[in-house]
């Protein structure tokens, strides 16, 4: 069974940055999709950053720019560099690998941005 461990939330001010983990129980090779969403408050999930095997990695409009998604497959992990938040990216972040119909979800990590 893969498992899937978030890290790196927290509470930062507008315009701080976060940097998000997920380190996997077993090796991402196998997975040709992986990425990372967010659900906010009364609000669906929704996609933050998707990678797939063979094409450019995919970023929500709102987070162009801010967002970096990485991977580092010697380590089993992905990442989320996260900078210049705002309030609205106040969310809980989830990873994912093997897509989102039929992968696997992290537990997720609560990443507020307050004053």
């Amino acid at each position: 069974q893969v498992q899937l461990v978030e890290s790196g939330g927290g509470l930062v001010q507008p315009g701080g940055s976060l940097r998000l983990s997920c380190v996997a129980s077993v090796s991402m090779f196998s997975f040709r999709d992986m990425g990372w969403y967010r659900q906010a408050p009364g609000k669906q999930r929704e996609l933050v950053a998707r990678f797939t095997s063979g094409r450019s990695i995919l970023y929500a409009d709102s987070v162009k720019g801010r967002f970096t998604f990485s991977r580092d497959y010697g380590k089993r992990a992905m990442y989320l560099q996260m900078n210049s938040l705002q309030s609205e990216d106040t969310a809980v972040y989830y990873c994912n690998v093997g897509g989102v119909d039929s992968g696997h979800w992290g537990q997720g990590t609560q990443v507020t941005v307050s004053s």
